[in-house]
């Protein structure tokens, strides 16, 4: 029995870290395969770095919104688990999977009718909408793929088992980077008129993530196939509208927090795909790297957030103040040991990427002091911003990010970047900037949580 402030920090601290360090490294491979495309599709010049850019932008934007459908429904599975509801548990995961798919149906038939338009827009240069084409023509498929392993993902996560996912992402990491490489560029001594001597080019690195996220999902479906999950699920109903229906009603609110920065950020990378090609190829290079650096971070915030809610369907409400307040004291040290790996990422960057433009190279340098400092400004708000999700104010927090991006960053990059054509550091600055506008509302918010869990006593 817990039965003071310190054994409860400590109780918890020791149960967010064996959540986190899972999520922390499953959401690093994530990135790391977006990496591996880039790293492989770096030699093949500008053009097609570019295109890659474009083309892996529009496709997480979509996956932002399955992540977000996704979240939404992990905290729902962690309430009904902590609440041990296996009826409720398992409804909520059949519900998610019917929204995702949903959602990804829809995707799917709108990209194929706009994708031309859209790609028009984006791009003038026939070359590069061309592998942007490409790639979209096969990278659409992965969607479907993604909607169900994120399902089943959140499903063992919400539950505490964040490790099943983390081993899985062990073997998928290795196998897209061989398949990739090899359908990039193919294999010697195979006859000079098939692609096994010569590559696919792009679109190779498109159906090497294909391959690789068809693995992720038979693997994923052979676990909780192999558990006492498949029995749970073969005993409930698969499709109930009202249960769906309360489903989307109390994850739309969640899900719109995480969509609201997923379409901010796409929209943030389009317009910078308007600045010079050296400086839209040198945030193609980093931002990944900037996803990467900072998930630790986010895994923690996700961990607290899974604590939270399972504490709430325990009706340890007491419990939660703890929770949170060490939650953002340890997140201030993840966030100078992230800033510090950026860092010292930037003094071997040239290393990383020798064939790249020195113009690209110059062009990283000029934002380098601003992606090294922004995770020190990001990870106070992404803690609480999770934290406070968690306890039903997800509303609130999405009418934080919906102010301070859609109606002040938003504009002024289109400003900067349309019509004032100011100078990649200028536009990249307002990254940082929109965090700093965050963090103030954020604060004062989270000075009301005993306030907030009185009312949840209620």
């Amino acid at each position: 029995m817990i039965s003071n402030t310190n054994d409860i920090s400590s109780f918890y601290l020791r149960k967010n870290f064996s959540l986190a360090w899972p999520l922390a490294l499953n959401a690093l491979l994530m990135q790391a395969m977006l990496i591996i495309d880039v790293l492989i599709i770096s030699p093949l010049g500008e053009v097609a770095l570019a295109a890659m850019g474009i083309a892996t932008t529009i496709i997480a934007f979509f996956m932002g919104l399955q992540f977000a459908l996704g979240n939404g429904t992990q905290l729902i599975v962690g309430k009904m688990f902590g609440a041990n509801n296996t009826q409720g548990l398992i409804q909520s995961v059949y519900s998610g999977l019917f929204i995702n798919l949903f959602a990804t149906l829809v995707f799917f038939i709108g990209l194929n009718i706009w994708s031309n338009a859209l790609i028009s827009v984006l791009t003038s240069d026939r070359a590069m909408a061309t592998h942007v084409l490409e790639y979209l023509s096969v990278a659409q498929y992965i969607l479907f793929f993604n909607s169900i392993t994120q399902i089943i993902t959140v499903f063992l996560n919400g539950q505490g088992n964040t490790k099943t996912p983390f081993k899985i992402y062990l073997i998928e990491v290795p196998f897209n980077a061989i398949i990739s490489y090899l359908l990039v560029f193919g294999l010697p001594g195979f006859g000079q008129e098939s692609f096994y001597s010569e590559g696919l080019g792009v679109i190779g690195a498109a159906y090497g993530s294909l391959a690789a996220i068809c693995l992720r999902f038979t693997l994923l479906f052979l676990h909780i196939r192999q558990q006492n999950i498949w029995s749970l699920i073969h005993t409930h109903c698969l499709f109930n509208t009202t249960a769906i229906g309360k489903h989307f009603n109390e994850i739309i609110p969640i899900a719109a927090n995480f969509l609201v920065l997923s379409v901010g950020n796409t929209v943030y990378q389009l317009l910078f795909s308007q600045l010079a090609l050296s400086s839209y190829v040198a945030i193609t290079l980093v931002f990944p790297w900037l996803r990467i650096a900072t998930q630790l971070i986010v895994a923690w915030a996700q961990a607290n957030a899974i604590t939270i809610t399972q504490a709430i369907g325990q009706a340890k409400l007491s419990h939660i103040t703890p929770i949170i307040n060490n939650s953002i004291k340890l997140g201030s040290i993840l966030a100078c040991v992230v800033a510090f790996a950026l860092y010292c990422l930037s003094l071997g960057i040239n290393n990383i990427y020798p064939k790249v433009e020195q113009n690209v190279l110059i062009a990283l340098a000029t934002i380098m002091p601003l992606y090294v400092a922004l995770p020190l400004i990001r990870t106070y708000n992404t803690v609480s911003g999770n934290c406070l999700r968690a306890i039903g104010k997800s509303t609130y927090v999405l009418k934080i990010h919906f102010i301070t991006q859609w109606l002040i960053t938003l504009p002024l990059c289109a400003a900067f970047i349309l019509y004032l054509e100011l100078p990649l550091f200028w536009a990249f600055a307002l990254l940082p900037f929109e965090e700093a506008l965050k963090s103030i509302p954020l604060y004062l918010m989270l000075k009301k949580t005993p306030k907030i869990l009185n009312n949840l006593n209620k």
